[in-house]
């Protein structure tokens, strides 16, 4: 992949490389880093708001744990779809991350 760039763009990318002592290829890794990671975080979360996947899944693909999605999900005041299946599935996620299996 090799974009063109905006000159704007450009001049903003060599203003925070000069700001952060960074040469171009760990300036660029880092806010592509973060924009996907924020891009991931919004994508899931309107896909669990719509029901399309539960909670823990949202978690999992956005790369954060159960806890941080019901936070950002709260920040961002989108209708929370939990329904007993929801809560089963939760419950095995937490379980699977502990390491552990129900009753033990």
């Amino acid at each position: 992949m090799n974009p063109t760039l905006p000159d704007s763009i450009v001049r903003d990318l060599e203003q925070i490389q000069q700001a952060e002592h960074t040469d171009e290829t760990a300036t660029l890794v880092r806010l592509l880093t973060k924009a996907i990671h924020e891009w991931k975080l919004e994508h899931y979360a309107q896909a669990y708001g719509t029901g399309k996947i539960s909670m823990a899944r949202a978690a999992e693909e956005s790369g954060v744990t159960i806890w941080e999605m019901m936070e950002y999900v709260r920040s961002r005041k989108i209708s929370v779809q939990y329904d007993s299946e929801d809560i089963a599935e939760d419950i095995d996620e937490i379980y699977r991350r502990l390491g552990k299996r129900p009753n033990q």
